[in-house]
Order: C-alpha cells, then sequence, then structure tokens
C-alpha cells in the first residue's frame, strides 16, 4: 500500500486562501483528491495544511471525514495564540487529525523556542500529536533544542529541511540534519526536494541529499511525500516516485512508501 506522507489540496479564493498566488501559473487554481487520483496517486494520503489557518484546517478534516482516500490530516492552529492550548485539545479530538504544523520556514529561526509557546507544545505531547517541521537550514539547530527540551513531541522534518540544492550547498545542512537524526524520536519526510533543486531539477543533482538522509534516517524513520501538487512546479507524480524507489534497497521500499508515515502518524 503506497502511502504519500505530504500532499495538499486548496481552493483559490476559499478557506482562507493565500498561496499559490497568480506568479505560479502552474498552480494556481483549484486542486483536489480527484486531481491526485488522476495524477496516478497513492492508496493513502496525509492531508498537510497549506494556509496558516484554522478555517483550510476545518476544511481538510470534513473532507478527510468523506473521502477514504485521506487516512490524516495534519493541521494549522495559531500555537501563540493565548487559548492555543484548548484550541490544541479541542482539534485533537477528531481522529482524523494526526498533527500540527506552524509554517516555520517564513518565521525567525529561533521562533519556536519561545517559551510562551510551551503551553500549547505540551498540550500537543499530551494529545499525542505529531509536530510537522516546516524547516529551512536556518531553522535546524533551533529544532534540535526543541527535540532535546521535548524528548516525547513526535517531530518529522518537512521536505528534507529544504536544503538548497539549487545552489549546490550540502552544509550546513547536512550537519544539522545529521545531528537531529542522531535523536531517536525524529523522523524526516523525502518530499520537496525537486523544488528545492531550482532550474535542474534532475536525479543526479538530487541524489546526494537524498542519499545522506536515506543514510542518516534509514526507511525506517524516512516516509516519502510527493508534495503534490506543489511537485508540479518541477516534475510528475510518477516521476518523482520512480526517482526515489531507484535510491532505497528494495528491502526499504515498504518502510519509505508507506510503512513508516502509517506507524508515525498513527493512520
Amino acid at each position: 500500500m503506497l502511502i504519500d506522507a505530504h500532499c495538499h489540496v486548496w481552493r483559490i479564493g476559499r478557506n482562507d486562501h493565500e498561496w499559490p498566488t497568480p506568479d505560479l501559473p502552474g498552480i494556481h487554481r483549484d486542486f483536489s483528491l480527484d486531481d491526485l487520483r488522476a495524477a496516478g496517486g497513492p492508496d493513502g494520503v496525509v492531508l498537510v495544511q497549506s494556509q496558516p489557518s484554522a478555517r483550510d484546517t476545518a476544511w481538510l478534516l470534513d473532507l478527510a471525514e468523506s473521502d477514504p482516500l485521506a487516512l490524516g490530516v495534519v493541521g494549522w492552529t495559531e500555537l501563540s495564540a493565548p487559548d492555543a492550548p484548548a484550541r490544541v485539545r479541542a482539534l485533537a479530538k477528531n481522529p482524523k487529525l494526526k498533527g500540527l504544523r506552524p509554517m516555520l520556514q517564513d518565521l525567525a529561526s529561533d521562533w519556536i523556542l519561545d517559551p510562551a509557546l510551551e503551553p500549547a507544545i505540551a498540550a500537543m505531547v499530551e494529545a499525542g500529536l505529531a509536530f510537522d517541521a516546516l524547516v529551512r537550514p536556518r531553522h535546524l539547530r533551533s529544532l534540535l533544542a526543541l527535540v532535546r527540551r521535548w524528548p516525547a513531541l513526535r517531530v518529522v522534518i518537512d521536505h528534507g529541511g529544504k536544503p538548497a540544492i539549487g545552489e549546490g550547498a550540502l552544509d550546513p545542512w547536512r550537519e544539522g540534519v545529521a545531528a537531529l537524526a542522531a535523536e531517536p524520536g525524529v523522523h524526516c519526510k523525502l518530499s520537496g526536494l525537486l523544488t528545492e533543486a531550482g532550474e535542474t531539477p534532475s536525479a543526479e543533482v538530487i541524489f546526494p541529499y537524498a542519499a545522506h538522509l536515506l543514510a542518516v534516517f534509514g526507511p525506517e524513520r524516512l516516509m516519502w511525500g510527493s508534495d503534490w501538487p506543489v511537485l508540479n512546479l518541477a516534475g510528475d507524480y510518477a516521476g518523482w516516485r520512480a526517482m526515489a524507489e531507484a535510491w532505497v534497497a528494495p528491502a526499504g521500499r515498504a518502510a519509505l512508501f508507506g510503512e513508516t508515515a502509517r506507524r508515525f502518524y498513527r493512520l
């Protein structure tokens, strides 16, 4: 069973839509799970929020209730809000909600360490929710500090930590990812690498980054995700799947393409 650990759906102009914007015509339209099926999609998906919006999260949860393709949802809530713990507990009552994702990539590198966020994070731990870390290399040091502060928080790094593949830069991303992988509870997604490769989204360019992720996490803590439909900016569903499949030994494919996501997200 192929489980895609990272997919998006959105409706332009609805559910507090902010992105994608018209300057990305390839993805500036509505995308549904039926569109994913038409693209040759998986047997099950984890739907991940694309808007920093409670309305978007509520819509995703409704969609997951009605469509069996959606095995779980990673939603959003404002972790810095005074009532964030109550919001987290309320969301966690829905069995389809598997995790939360603050959109750290556009925030200060140490935002996640603000003491004001601790009540919300404690509520996540209590509820057993996963923490999807949408980060860039500059955030990895703070993410490591968060993991060590909250060892019971189940963390997965989205898109391999968004290495600067288009610039050919392995460091300091390589060291930061390895330090996080040394923490046994941390998982990672083999996703989003095509769009980080800029003008050269080829297997040869991406392979050193994917190989590092496979080496430090192994298939048991690495899960494949398409990042569809953002993926369409740099490739297609079948091509990205085949590329990733070629990088992992046959014995690790069941874990990478389904079992790790099922276990981590408690699908």
